[in-house]
């Protein structure tokens, strides 16, 4: 999908835009605090149904109102027309409607509109725990397989089920119940995305080579358990370590993915400005895996592109941002650190100032 047309009201400090978008790059750009960021979260809250800067629905509503609202025109890639509107209220409730019909499952905005957000914050898949990781490679399961979303949370529910079950001190027979499911949705999980990461991998190999020419990344997937141990002989092995602990020690909700330069963890290796093309070539290679499996676009999200990137690789990540062919929001401080690493200008180019969102012809 591209987003045709955007209005936003109430949400942070802008009270009310009304965009016109360009199917390619959008250009944003403010001084701190101006708001510019806000516009790539209001996108990012029709994609998902939540902030990437907050979960807490009083710091994204703006002061004084009861809800924020957010519309859209979309065209997908056989130029149908849809309409996608979203309000979040203050008390925590969202209402969601794909042209006129209401929206219950939060997922099916997800479908309509894969998103792949690069922000400062974005390292936290490199430096914070797996958690992030995780999450990472199930965005692209998710989009891949129809079969992913379904297992994995009926591997969330057993095992939230077993947990309890080992903090009540149960015995091994009573979990073993629960153990023949929970082997089989594991199975499933682990399986989709084993696959998917080897699909990233072929993507991700030509992106890394022109981003860290003189640097070697490995990725690895790392199941969550040992993978030479069948997980069916495991969980009764692992019950009275599991009991101790009062959790699942091992299975997919440990999985996590590797990146790895020599015998290091990339985040030890490599620069500052080197992690952050990192993690731009992993956002753009599952950008670039998606539209090869699905023939679907990803909207790439880029907040404060220009900070720890020199002119030489800022214009490498645009280029390689450009020829993905999908929607780009980018913003900056200054519009000449994004223009003048291009050679063509900006589809559309918005100055925030203050809230309030103006067109540069």
């Amino acid at each position: 999908m591209i987003i045709q047309q955007l209005q936003v009201a109430h949400f942070r400090n802008i009270h009310s835009a009304q965009l016109s978008l360009g199917n390619g790059l959008n250009l944003i750009y403010g001084h701190n605090g101006s708001g510019k960021t806000s516009l790539l979260e209001a996108i990012h809250f029709l994609g998902l149904g939540r902030s990437f800067r907050s979960h807490l629905s009083q710091r994204v509503i703006q002061e004084g109102e009861e809800c924020l609202q957010l519309f859209s025109r979309l065209v997908s890639h056989d130029e149908q027309q849809h309409k996608l509107g979203l309000r979040r209220f203050r008390s925590g409730d969202t209402e969601v409607r794909m042209d006129g019909e209401r929206i219950k499952k939060l997922s099916l905005l997800a479908e309509a509109l894969p998103i792949q957000l690069i922000t400062p914050e974005s390292f936290a898949l490199l430096f914070e725990g797996p958690k992030a990781r995780r999450q990472f490679i199930d965005w692209g399961a998710f989009h891949s397989d129809p079969n992913f979303y379904l297992n994995w949370m009926n591997v969330r529910r057993i095992l939230k089920q077993r947990n309890q079950l080992l903090r009540d001190k149960a015995s091994y027979q009573q979990i073993a119940f629960w153990d023949k499911d929970f082997l089989r949705y594991a199975t499933v999980v682990t399986d989709i995305r084993k696959h998917y990461v080897d699909s990233l991998n072929e993507q991700l190999k030509g992106i890394i080579g022109g981003f860290l020419p003189q640097v070697e990344v490995k990725v690895s997937f790392t199941q969550g358990w040992d993978s030479k141990t069948d997980f069916a002989e495991l969980l009764p092995m692992q019950y009275e370590r599991d009991l101790a602990t009062g959790f699942t020690v091992s299975g997919p909700h440990k999985a996590d993915l590797r990146l790895r330069v020599g015998n290091l963890p990339a985040q030890d290796a490599l620069s500052r400005g080197q992690l952050k093309l990192l993690v731009c070539a992993l956002r753009i290679a599952q950008g670039k895996l998606l539209k090869q499996q699905l023939n679907k676009n990803s909207i790439y999200l880029v907040d404060d592109l220009p900070s720890e990137l020199d002119k030489q690789h800022r214009k490498l990540l645009l280029q390689e941002l450009v020829d993905t062919q999908a929607q780009v929001f980018v913003t900056a401080i200054d519009p000449a650190a994004i223009s003048d690493s291009l050679n063509f200008p900006p589809d559309r180019t918005f100055r925030v100032e203050r809230g309030e969102v103006k067109v540069i012809e």
